[in-house]
Protein backbone atom coordinates (compact mmCIF):
# COMPACT_ATOMS: atom_id res chain seq x y z
CA UNK A 1 0.00 0.00 0.00
CA UNK A 2 2.21 2.81 -1.23
CA UNK A 3 -0.33 5.43 -2.28
CA UNK A 4 -1.25 8.69 -0.59
CA UNK A 5 -5.00 9.17 -0.09
CA UNK A 6 -4.62 12.96 -0.20
CA UNK A 7 -2.49 13.72 -3.27
CA UNK A 8 -2.63 10.28 -4.98
CA UNK A 9 1.16 9.99 -5.04
CA UNK A 10 2.09 6.37 -5.81
CA UNK A 11 4.92 4.13 -6.97
CA UNK A 12 6.88 5.39 -9.98
CA UNK A 13 9.01 3.22 -12.22
CA UNK A 14 12.35 3.90 -13.82
CA UNK A 15 15.64 2.36 -14.84
CA UNK A 16 18.68 1.95 -12.62
CA UNK A 17 21.90 2.52 -14.59
CA UNK A 18 25.14 1.11 -13.15
CA UNK A 19 28.64 2.47 -13.71
CA UNK A 20 29.14 0.00 -16.57
CA UNK A 21 25.77 1.21 -17.98
CA UNK A 22 23.90 -2.02 -17.32
CA UNK A 23 20.21 -1.12 -17.07
CA UNK A 24 17.72 -2.75 -14.70
CA UNK A 25 14.22 -1.77 -13.67
CA UNK A 26 13.62 -0.13 -10.30
CA UNK A 27 10.84 1.56 -8.35
CA UNK A 28 10.53 4.66 -6.20
CA UNK A 29 8.04 4.43 -3.35
CA UNK A 30 6.61 7.50 -1.60
CA UNK A 31 7.12 7.92 2.13
CA UNK A 32 3.57 6.97 3.21
CA UNK A 33 2.45 6.84 6.84
CA UNK A 34 -0.79 5.47 8.30
CA UNK A 35 -2.25 8.30 10.34
CA UNK A 36 -5.47 9.05 12.17
CA UNK A 37 -6.96 12.12 10.48
CA UNK A 38 -10.22 14.01 10.27
CA UNK A 39 -12.07 13.21 7.03
CA UNK A 40 -15.40 15.06 6.64
CA UNK A 41 -15.40 15.74 10.37
CA UNK A 42 -14.98 12.12 11.44
CA UNK A 43 -11.68 10.59 12.57
CA UNK A 44 -10.48 7.65 10.49
CA UNK A 45 -7.19 6.05 9.52
CA UNK A 46 -5.78 7.05 6.14
CA UNK A 47 -2.50 6.70 4.30
CA UNK A 48 -0.79 10.07 3.84
CA UNK A 49 2.63 10.93 2.48
CA UNK A 50 4.97 12.94 4.66
CA UNK A 51 4.83 15.92 2.30
CA UNK A 52 1.06 16.24 2.84
CA UNK A 53 1.55 15.87 6.60
CA UNK A 54 4.25 18.55 6.65
CA UNK A 55 2.40 21.05 4.45
CA UNK A 56 -0.76 20.93 6.55
CA UNK A 57 -3.07 19.26 4.04
CA UNK A 58 -3.97 16.66 6.68
CA UNK A 59 -5.70 17.60 9.95
CA UNK A 60 -4.65 15.06 12.57
CA UNK A 61 -7.26 13.58 14.90
CA UNK A 62 -6.36 13.16 18.54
Amino acid sequence: MAKCDICSKEITFGIKVSHSHRRTNRTWKPNVKRVKALVNGTPCRIYACTRCLRSGKVTRAI
